[in-house]
């Protein structure tokens, strides 16, 4: 610790005393403060090339702790960035947009002008709490020392507390800067107190004016009413559907909507744009996830009971001509975020806690309720639709016998025969269905980008690979995965350098066929029309970006795979040795 104590220590001792132990960022001028209390810390910072990469980082690390969290209690899993001014927050918009969407629990900080300069509107000044404000659960400005620790323990429980999602704090220099009184957490010289006790939970035995941050809660357990209405509802006569959404993973409530869907006899299906594992695929109930396609998606929820568990992002990417759910099914809505219950669709029935708690509740009375003679006419009627489901999809995926290129069901195939017990983090765009039909992922096994952008995947696969690191301690560790798509990977490939920096053992599988397919796929679905017909502006990568070299440029080992034989012993090869290898598998769509 220095001489004096400041602002900015007292903002990474309350991190330190939180259970934090990484920073991810890139910083600037206004942040020197807290890079000089960082030095004397036993934080490590993660130095990243880009503020969006350190952001994206930042919340794959965090989403992969949280699931390390679910088996050990007194991890914390908050991820922290750590951003320069107005700039370097409007570089890391695009992941905060994913870490909102995903529930990442995330603290962005970025430092800012003293609070006395503004009016001479210096450079890089900018409105840093509005421009955050929309992307996070709650955006605010530490103005005066004094209330830092307040402040920032209430955006740590904020990050925390379910639904879980990003906060930011906005910190100027004079604020970071500003001496404390070391025996009383007080300004120097002012007189005011703050409060050193201790609490329980996480963030106990702490002092120097950080604010215990105190136990986490839950959503609870809902109105009983409200689920007693449920189970009638779902052990009512008819096929009954469970739409299991992310917020079943986030509350490690997998094993309940189990035991919900068996009790119920229901056919289950992930929401929209799933990015969490909410249901495992290996079981006979599960059919499929719901693919952003109006016709699809309606045909799958064609039944006389749905029940949304943990939804947010069900709806299709562009407007649908006619309502995805028809007029006359019953509608269930469980989960904890009061935002996301009944937003889309009906509601027939609403129950807002913790999605484990509910489902945990209502298996229960469900099984008291529903005749077994119905239960079994179920379970038939689930097995008729997966066996069908199963069929269109193989017949959608087949490859090309004549390709030496694999397909992008055939890179899937291999990929899970060289590593089938990989953490899989996953943003390959047109590749992901294949991915997600093909691969019977299981709980806490993967993590997708949710929001949408591109620039997600190759970030979180370097913060996952870092969270495991830690869990490699008590060797809970699995391998990480990346999975790419060409496009996603050209955005940040420069995130490679931060993973050879901290020799970071990940391998990443590029799925490269050279082209925007997915803007090619729904610029025929939106015109109509064969690929022969058009003129595709802007979406192919002629000429080709050399992906290895690109790779080998920043510092980690790079493998052009052009035959499909070739990918399981590489693949292989690259999980055996140590650091960070990128695979760019040429696919043929």
């Amino acid at each position: 610790m220095a001489d004096s104590y400041t602002g900015a220590d007292l903002f990474v001792n309350a991190l330190e005393s939180y259970g934090v132990t990484h920073v991810f960022g890139n910083p600037g001028t206004t942040e020197l403060p807290v890079m000089r209390a960082l030095a004397g810390s036993d934080l490590e910072y993660v130095l990243a090339l880009h503020e969006d990469i350190a952001v994206g980082m930042a919340s794959g690390y965090a989403r992969d702790r949280r699931y390390h969290a679910h088996e050990d209690p007194s991890i914390c899993p908050l991820g922290v960035a750590n951003l320069h001014v107005t700039p370097g927050l409007a570089h890391g918009l695009g992941n905060l947009y994913d870490a909102k969407a995903s529930g990442a629990p995330l603290l962005v900080t970025a430092g800012d002008h003293s609070t006395g300069f503004r009016h001479e509107e210096p450079l890089l000044s900018g409105d840093l709490v509005t421009i955050a404000e929309e992307f996070t659960k709650w955006s605010t400005e530490v103005l005066d020392v004094s209330a830092l620790p307040n402040v920032l323990r209430r955006a740590v429980r904020t990050a925390l507390t379910p639904p879980t999602g990003p906060v930011f704090l906005s910190l100027p220099l004079d604020v970071t800067l500003a001496e404390i009184d070391i025996e009383t957490g007080a300004e120097a010289g002012t007189g005011i107190e703050t409060d050193t006790e201790t609490g329980t939970g996480i963030g106990a035995g702490i002092g120097s004016g950080v604010e215990p941050l105190g136990p986490i809660p839950d959503a609870g357990r809902g109105d009983p009413d409200e689920l007693d209405r449920a189970a009638d509802l779902l052990a009512s006569d008819g096929e009954a559907v469970l739409i299991v959404g992310d917020g079943v993973a986030r509350a490690s409530a997998v094993d309940e909507a189990v035991s919900l869907a068996e009790a119920a006899g229901a056919r289950v299906h992930g929401e929209i744009l799933s990015a969490e594992v909410n249901f495992p695929a290996s079981h006979d109930q599960w059919v499929s996830h719901v693919p952003p396609n109006e016709s699809i998606a309606r045909s799958l929820m064609d039944a006389d009971t749905l029940a949304f568990v943990g939804c947010s992002t069900h709806t299709t990417i562009t407007d649908h001509e006619a309502p995805l759910v028809g007029t006359e099914t019953t509608c269930i809505h469980l989960g904890d975020d009061p935002a996301e219950l009944g937003k889309h669709y009906r509601t027939d029935s609403v129950v807002l806690g913790d999605p484990g708690h509910l489902m945990d509740t209502l298996a229960t009375r469900v099984a008291d309720r529903l005749d077994e003679g119905e239960r079994v006419d179920r379970l038939e009627r689930v097995r008729e639709m997966k066996e069908s489901v199963e069929a269109r999809v193989e017949a959608s995926l087949s490859g090309d016998a004549e390709e030496s290129r694999a397909s992008k069901a055939e890179l899937v195939d291999a990929m899970y025969e060289a590593a089938p017990d990989a953490l899989v983090v996953d943003e390959s765009i047109t590749s992901r269905y294949p991915l997600l039909s093909r691969w019977p992922l299981q709980a806490a096994g993967f993590i997708g980008h949710k929001g949408g952008g591109l620039g997600y995947g190759l970030p979180a696969t370097v913060g996952a690979a870092i969270a495991e690191s830690q869990a490699g301690e008590d060797d809970r560790s699995r391998p990480v995965l990346g999975f790419i798509g060409d496009g996603s990977y050209l955005y940040y490939p420069h995130t490679l350098y931060t993973a050879a920096r901290y020799d970071l053992d990940l391998t990443v599988v590029v799925s490269d066929n050279r082209n925007y397919r997915i803007l090619k796929d729904n610029f025929l679905g939106m015109f109509g029309g064969e690929e022969a017909d058009h003129d595709f502006v802007g979406m192919d990568f002629d000429p080709a970006v050399d992906i290895p070299k690109n790779a080998e440029s920043h510092g980690a080992r790079g493998h052009l795979i052009e035959e499909r034989e070739e990918i399981v012993p590489t693949l292989e090869s690259a999980l055996d040795t140590d650091g960070p290898d990128v695979l760019d598998v040429l696919v043929h769509d």
